[in-house]
């Protein structure tokens, strides 16, 4: 059995993974738009070529996306993967890390920073105090 692609689904997840509104696409899209009009086209299982290719331009994704994507596919092969080690990904993070620590580390270092910036302020005033006096 032959599964099919909904291209309206696809233009939905395509449209919400960028973060935009339908009121905002239908306003890309022209006069004729309207949220409903985005509403019932995500809807539809097949988009004619033409209207596609104005979603992709205003959504700056290529067509094929919305005509090939396939969510079950995509999970599979994420699942697939997602415990294969052999990339050398390392997908358990450490948590581990003591936020007061690395927040100790940082004011350590701005203190640092200031110090050298405090002695290099000195030096200047010197050098200042110097042309200064040889006036």
């Amino acid at each position: 059995m032959e599964q099919k692609i909904h291209q309206g689904r696809n233009v939905k997840r395509f449209r919400e993974m960028l973060g935009i509104k339908q009121e905002a696409l239908a306003f890309d899209l022209g006069n004729d738009w309207n949220q409903k009009k985005i509403s019932m086209l995500e809807q539809k299982d097949v988009i004619e070529d033409n209207l596609l290719k104005q979603i992709s331009g205003a959504l700056r994704i290529p067509v094929e996306a919305f005509q090939n994507f396939d969510e079950e596919q995509a999970i599979n092969i994420i699942s697939n993967t997602f415990n294969d080690h052999s990339n050398g990904y390392n997908y358990y993070p450490n948590f581990n890390i003591n936020p007061v620590d690395k927040w100790i580390e940082a004011l350590e270092e701005i203190k640092r920073l200031n110090l050298e910036l405090l002695k290099s302020k000195e030096e200047q005033i010197k050098i200042l105090e110097k042309l200064v006096s040889n006036k």
